[in-house]
């Protein structure tokens, strides 16, 4: 790796808070976008590849589904990479990749040949940006990593709101293949931002308490499958593997839905950037909300009933029968959808903790890769059967509020509350502060032990104090009754006998 510091997330360095972490955060910020954007943007092109490769729209809706399972699904292996090589050098092969594969797929003669380059390839180049750049968000902030969060996910409604409208350009002028050979060269941006991951160096060790922890701690594993043994991280991971069955559904079918309704292409697309103006707003102000003193400690009821909204809004929202009534829609589902955008792995890293992150979050994805499969084609193929996208909108809500009741019921009767342990350097700096006070004990006692006050049955240490103070008080006595008996030499060289005053 030609002599680059490897991000272990071990090294005992404490979160800065701050500083070079705003631009982590921005880098996150962006690689998010990228991840969750382009799987909706790219239903902007649905259309078109139907008619070219004439296919129906559940094997169109297999693009998005394919490109969200690499994501996921190949969360293990980043979880390797990045233990193995650090967050840097991955993110940035994997930019690489996530080019690569859009500009392939601009050459396809099939809908096979766009399984492959987009869902695959690119897939597998976002999941190498994705993944390093939460666990470096992760490692960069402790106290304000609620907010950190909250503003890295508002990312994805941010660039939904560009991709979708640029998407529905760049097929007006250049085509599908143009559209996406350009966004191709868009995604390389994903390099730069790998780059900004800057590896948290730990500072020289000095104390010898430092030195033993070194010494004593176990070697990094590549993959720590240990999470499982907690309960609460096996609850989460069930919850949010029913939630993806039908979170992403409404956004990939709220378009084709307008323009079923007879609504013109450019007004349909419009209800993506409205849904992602209001997931922008929605996601920082979670954030600010989840740090709240009195909630982060109860975050995952608030991610619960983030998830119980977004079901119910989904349930409501079957019932749209104008584009009035999918814009209000649009705007429920956006509040609802940034809520859960801003908490999912807010409380994932509450619950593991800074040490096993880069782990969980690999298996966790890998568990939501099977439900992506599933969630989008599925509701595309009931789709084709009914003719009626009411019954799409009714299944996606009803998985979503089961996740929610899931992840509420399972935390009340299984997990008891418990204060959050320190981080790993919290924890060191506690040992130290232990270790310097038995130090400064020590000097008394031993004064102590060898004054031989302390009686050999051992008393309590509340009574040592006290009879080291007598101890003291008859020597300071003696040596004031010996200096009280000498003569003192006045100014004038005449010694005066002290008067006795006893």
């Amino acid at each position: 790796m030609g002599g680059a510091a490897v991000d272990t997330g071990n090294s005992g360095v404490k979160a800065p808070d701050g500083g070079w972490g705003w631009a982590v955060l921005f880098g996150c910020f962006v690689i998010t976008g990228f991840s969750y954007a382009f799987p909706k943007a790219v239903s902007v092109f649905f259309k078109e590849l139907i008619r070219e490769f004439g296919v129906g729209y559940s094997d169109c809706a297999w693009i998005s589904s394919i490109l969200l399972a690499m994501l996921y699904g190949s969360g293990p292996l980043c979880s390797i990479l990045v233990n193995r090589f650090g967050c840097r050098p991955v993110m940035m092969v994997g930019g690489l990749f996530a080019s690569l594969g859009m500009i392939m797929a601009s050459f396809a003669t099939s809908i096979i040949h766009i399984y492959l380059c987009i869902g695959v390839v690119t897939g597998l180049g976002l999941s190498l940006n994705f993944q390093p750049s939460l666990i470096m968000l992760n490692r960069y902030f402790s106290e304000k990593r609620p907010l950190a969060n909250g503003l890295a996910a508002a990312g994805s409604p941010v660039a939904l709101c560009c991709l979708s409208p640029l998407g529905q350009i760049l097929q007006y002028n250049y085509g599908w293949r143009g559209g996406f050979l350009i966004l191709g060269g868009i995604l390389l941006n994903c390099c730069a931002c790998g780059a900004l991951m800057r590896p948290l160096k730990a500072p020289k060790k000095t104390t010898e308490v430092d030195e033993k922890e070194t010494k004593l701690k176990p070697k990094a594993k590549l993959l720590d499958f240990s999470v499982f043994k907690d309960c609460g991280f096996v609850i989460y991971t069930v919850a949010a593997a029913i939630m993806v069955l039908g979170l992403f559904v409404p956004p990939v079918f709220v378009v084709s839905y307008a323009k079923e309704l007879g609504n013109e292409d450019t007004k349909s697309a419009l209800l993506l950037t409205i849904l992602g103006f209001i997931d922008i707003f929605a996601r920082p102000t979670c954030g600010i909300i989840a740090g709240l003193k009195w909630v982060r400690p109860r975050c995952v009821y608030l991610f619960s009933f983030a998830m119980l909204f977004n079901g119910v809004t989904d349930l409501v929202g079957s019932m749209s029968k104008d584009y009035s009534s999918l814009v209000v829609f649009c705007i429920f589902f956006g509040i609802s959808y940034g809520m859960v955008g801003a908490l999912q792995f807010e409380v994932l890293m509450a619950i593991v903790g800074t040490e096993k992150f880069s782990s969980a979050i690999g298996l966790v994805l890998l568990v939501e890769a099977i439900a992506v499969l599933v969630g989008p084609p599925g509701a595309g193929r009931l789709l084709d059967a009914t003719k009626n996208y009411m019954y799409v909108f009714l299944l996606a809500g009803c998985e979503v509020v089961l996740s929610a009741l899931v992840l509420v019921i399972c935390n009340l009767l299984f997990i008891k509350m418990k204060p959050q342990e320190p981080d790993p350097p919290a924890k060191m700096e506690m040992a130290i502060t232990e270790t310097e006070m038995e130090q400064l004990n020590k000097s008394p006692k031993d004064d102590q032990d060898n004054g031989g006050c302390a009686s050999e049955n051992g008393k309590k240490k509340a009574a040592e104090p006290e009879a080291m103070t007598k101890s003291d008080v008859k020597e300071l006595d003696s040596i004031e009754l010996e200096n009280a008996s000498k003569p003192v030499t006045e100014p004038n060289g005449v010694a005066v006998e002290p008067e006795s005053c006893l």
